[in-house]
């Protein structure tokens, strides 16, 4: 829990590890807490523990947990010894700097802009500050402040909106509001939360899965708050920009013709100049055009890199390749997918876990690597993927209309998670262990 392993799989865990160890005891998951209650056969009796644990992902930690607990299970490790080295672990200091993921988060949301959101090469940059700043403020000042971490989402996606719009409302409209806004607030928005309520809930969990996914709800409603908050906050400061902004979307919006019908070849040419919601004109230099198809072969292993250490995976592990490898293929099958289904991003989600999944857990049967934790990045990777094809994250529309989109994201993405696993584990001898995978 402290590490961020996936909360449907806990509870099997611990009866595993019991059956193992040969103790009498059952244990109910919680919300950031678990119940252990231990019997006594002999003076039929009970003792019961409430355990409460909250963290955040650490995949390289996670990693070496589960080791642990498999040498336990495989009887390889004494309880004693694994139970020092689970000490050793938790008093560990932090795998990176506080400064050092800033500028992971930064590099971050340069290269999700114009690979998820159509975002230009100047765009980039003012995302990136974005991430910068946000991820600053998450780890030094709300880490630190009780206060202020209640209103932490919702005064920074006012701070992003508020300059996404500023810029994007400058004459010469170099800046798209939606790229800019999008990118640099990817690395709040609770994905991975989302992703295991859903599975909760997948897995029969009602009181876990129904609590999360309410919280995710609202936590998706702060941030659309915060964004509409900050784009009206300039507007009101700038009322030329909200009469170009009407203006335009008079002008790209299908108007109703009443009358005798004549059929013409007449196309609005401020539509077509539009790309993924950014106004890209073709007399733009290149440097405010969309990044042409064949970056993607750069973006995404060096994004997949990236992800996984901001996910705090160590650099010099065995994993990490593996990791980079299963995101890229979650992304190449999400990419073909969705040449081929429209407007469907939970269909296509599907496909790309349904890949995750399998090449996941082949390579912890064959191999005897960890699924869940070289699935991770892959996984993650399908949310701002999935969203950008659901239209993006916008101010434009209400939170409401975000948490419905990352829903059914998060929906497609359970179901073939679900679908891989039991295709893989079909075939093939019993796991003494409980599976450690999504």
């Amino acid at each position: 829990m402290t590490f961020g392993a996936p909360s449907h799989r806990i509870e099997s865990q611990l009866l595993a590890a019991a059956r193992i160890l040969e103790v009498d005891a059952e244990f109910i998951h919680l919300p950031s807490v678990i119940i252990c209650s231990f019997g006594d056969n002999d003076t039929m009796t009970s003792e019961t523990h409430f355990i409460k644990s909250g963290g955040g992902l650490s995949l390289g930690s996670l990693h070496k947990v589960h080791i642990i607990y498999r040498g336990v299970v495989h009887d390889e490790v004494s309880a004693r010894k694994a139970t020092e080295q689970l000490d050793d672990l938790l008093s560990a200091k932090p795998l990176y700097p506080w400064w050092f993921r800033c500028i992971l988060s930064f590099w971050l949301s340069v290269l999700i802009c114009p690979l998820a959101f159509g975002g230009s090469f100047i765009d980039m940059g003012i995302a990136g500050c974005g991430a910068f700043v946000l991820c600053f403020l998450q780890l030094r000042v709300a880490a630190k402040s009780a206060m202020y971490a209640n209103v932490f989402e919702i005064t920074t996606a006012m701070l992003v909106s508020f300059t996404a719009r500023g810029l994007s409302s400058i004459r010469s409209q170099i800046f798209c509001y939606t790229a800019v806004s999008s990118s640099a607030i990817i690395g709040i928005l609770p994905g991975y939360l989302i992703l295991s309520s859903s599975l909760e809930l997948a897995s029969k969990n009602i009181v876990c899965g129904s609590v999360k996914m309410v919280y995710a709800l609202i936590y998706t409603l702060f941030l659309g708050f915060g964004l509409q908050i900050g784009s009206d906050l300039y507007l009101l400061f700038d009322p030329t920009a909200r009469h170009h902004l009407t203006t335009l979307a008079a002008d790209i919006s299908t108007r109703p013709v009443y009358g005798t019908f004549t059929f013409t070849n007449n196309t609005n040419v401020m539509q077509n100049d539009i790309i993924d919601g950014c106004y890209r004109p073709k007399h733009f230099g290149w440097y405010l055009q969309p990044f042409p198809f064949w970056t993607q072969f750069l973006i995404v292993p060096l994004f997949s890199i990236l992800s996984s250490l901001a996910n705090l995976q160590p650099w010099r592990s065995r994993q990490l390749p593996v990791m980079v490898v299963i995101s890229c293929a979650s992304y190449a099958s999400n990419k073909v997918a969705n040449h081929y289904i429209f407007n469907r991003s939970d269909i296509v989600s599907a496909i790309g876990a349904f890949t995750v999944g399998l090449l996941g857990n082949v390579y912890s049967r064959k191999m005897g690597g960890t699924a869940f934790t070289s699935m991770v990045t892959g996984v993650l990777f399908l949310v701002p993927s999935g969203l950008s094809q659901a239209g993006g994250i916008t101010a434009d529309g209400s939170g409401v209309d975000i948490g419905s989109a990352m829903i059914a994201v998060t929906i497609g993405i359970t179901v073939g998670l679900f679908m891989s696993q039991a295709l893989v584990y079909m075939f093939g001898t019993r796991k003494n262990a409980a599976v450690f995978s999504f």
